[in-house]
């Protein structure tokens, strides 16, 4: 896809479609329920989204589209393990917590996806599954999916100590499935919580739900546990969670692009509506780097808004909001100095090692990308070119890869509103996630004034 020369100053208005993160989490515990939930503003036709209705749709959920919601009746916590393979495909938060919630099932649920997903480590997920008192083993390549979940017979009441670990999605599997363990699941973290806004996430859809959700100080301590209502004194009977009706957030992964958007032009305003202070996602406080890097920012309830202007490089970590790296990368291309990100590396084990993508994509530009920093592998550099990056209208064309990776082909796609003569290959990969992607952003180009 070519891209259209830069479009000069713009003022925009856009809504993202539902949060992939919360629709994932929102499902699953809908087709874990007992009755009939109602999710409104769910993302419904990327390809994320679709592999994991249909995964859940073999485990014994039934869905149904209406017009104003989408429709889910649950299993009461007792998933059927089909006799063939779950395939997810490049859906990596769905081969989780699928694989997670095949501790409820009631036989052996195999879960595998495309070659990259069989290349994604998961073993860390095993060992804790195993420690729930499942059997766990692997069809190819040691750690990786494939891998075949075979739930244990009883559960107990469970406290798991839980050192550092490769991706969130690990942990939020584990509560997720927690509201249905008789006596719930309590964890302790001995090391540092990988990306724990997104941990958070999880604790707060629960809790907003109707699980028991206590959280201790600093969020060492963690423990959930199901609806229940006490018939004895002695014996709390466990319920899981009962069925639900829940209004989806606008996805503020897919905000990052239009904030940043913004941020990359001089005087240009972008207004994202549906996201607000309040958001569960920690992608949602993106804004704020790019306030600092000289933006400017204006929040409302339910309306967070970029204006652009001269940036300048930033030093921060973005553990709580990895996704959001590379968005944040492009901006720094036009920033005068070196920046610095640091917590990028779970980027190395996504769609695709995406530091590595960005080093070999941004040098097409005289941007230079270095990792690891002063020792650190889960750092990065971004240094653009002595003089900044051109973009004079005889700049030659550059062809961007995208590795099959959506966010690479958005976060890439931004460079074009400065800089002419880019061409993004496969862009249909933005499907993953943004099905709508290039009709909105072409929307851009419409409005702008040049």
């Amino acid at each position: 896809m070519e891209l259209p020369p830069p479009p000069g100053v713009f003022d925009f208005e856009v809504t993202p479609p539902g949060s992939k993160s919360l629709t994932n989490r929102a499902v699953l515990l809908a087709a874990l329920a007992e009755g009939t939930s109602e999710l409104r503003g769910a993302l419904a036709t990327a390809d994320d989204a679709v592999a994991m209705r249909r995964a859940l749709t073999q485990l014994g959920a039934r869905f149904e589209d209406c017009a104003e919601a989408l429709k889910i009746t649950g299993t009461a916590g007792r998933l059927h393990a089909p006799a063939e393979p779950l395939d997810l495909n490049n859906a990596g938060t769905a081969v989780r917590f699928i694989a997670g919630a095949a501790l409820l099932a009631d036989g052996p649920v195999t879960v595998t996806g495309n070659a990259r997903m069989r290349e994604r480590p998961i073993a860390e997920l095993g060992e804790f599954l195993k420690a729930l008192g499942c059997s766990v083993s692997y069809a190819e390549k040691d750690g990786c999916p494939p891998l075949t979940v075979t739930p244990p017979t009883t559960f107990q009441s469970r406290v798991m100590d839980v050192p550092a670990t490769a991706s969130s999605q690990f942990i939020s599997a584990l509560l997720l499935a927690a509201p249905w363990l008789d006596g719930g699941l309590t964890i302790r973290f001995t090391g540092e919580i990988t990306s724990a806004s997104y941990v958070s996430m999880t604790l707060g859809l629960l809790s907003k739900l109707g699980a028991h959700v206590q959280v201790s100080d600093r969020m060492r301590v963690v423990r959930v546990r199901g609806a229940w209502k006490q018939e004895t004194e002695a014996r709390p009977i466990v319920r899981g969670l009962p069925a639900f009706s829940y209004d989806v957030e606008p996805d503020a992964s897919g905000a990052t692009y239009w904030w940043c958007a913004a941020a990359l032009v001089k005087g240009a305003t972008v207004r994202v509506q549906g996201l607000g202070p309040g958001s569960l996602q920690g992608d949602a406080q993106f804004p704020d780097l790019l306030a600092r890097m000289g933006a400017s920012v204006e929040k409302a309830e339910r309306e967070i808004s970029v204006t652009g202007a001269e940036l300048r490089p930033i030093l921060t970590d973005m553990s709580n909001m990895p996704d959001a790296a590379m968005t944040l990368a492009v901006a720094a291309c036009f920033a005068e100095g070196t920046s610095i990100l640091k917590g990028v590396g779970t980027l190395r084990v996504k769609e695709c090692d995406r530091i590595e993508a960005m080093r070999a994509e941004l040098s097409k530009l005289g941007v230079r990308v270095e990792s690891p920093v002063s020792g650190d592998p889960g750092a990065m550099t971004i240094t653009p070119p002595e003089g900044g990056v051109y973009c004079g209208v005889d700049a030659p064309k550059v062809i961007f890869d995208t590795y099959d990776d959506h966010r690479m082909a958005m976060a890439l796609s931004l460079l074009s509103l400065r800089r002419p003569n880019i061409v993004i290959n496969d862009p249909s990969c933005v499907r993953k996630t943004y099905p709508e992607y290039w009709s909105e952003f072409s929307r851009l180009f419409a409005v702008a004034r040049t």
